[in-house]
């Protein structure tokens, strides 16, 4: 069985540029404040899900492994 992880938006950063929506559609909506939300907190680990991470101008979606916590992006420095 693959990894499972827990996707969250920091809302206090947030700017809705979409790009997660764009890259991951159907993983992420935009509010009514134009702000973004996954569709699922917990998922399978999946490609498009991180792209969107790391295409997010500023770094606004969180990815750890479910259970334990371990950051999968962004990435501990």
């Amino acid at each position: 069985m693959g990894d499972r992880w827990e996707v969250e938006v920091d809302r206090s950063i947030c700017i809705g540029s979409a790009q997660c929506v764009h890259r991951a559609t159907g993983a992420f909506r935009l509010d009514s404040a134009m702000q973004s939300h996954p569709l699922e907190r917990e998922t399978d680990a999946n490609e498009l899900i991180l792209e969107a991470a790391e295409s997010c101008p500023v770094e606004a979606i969180v990815i750890t492994l479910l259970g334990s916590g371990e950051p999968v992006f962004p990435p501990e420095e």
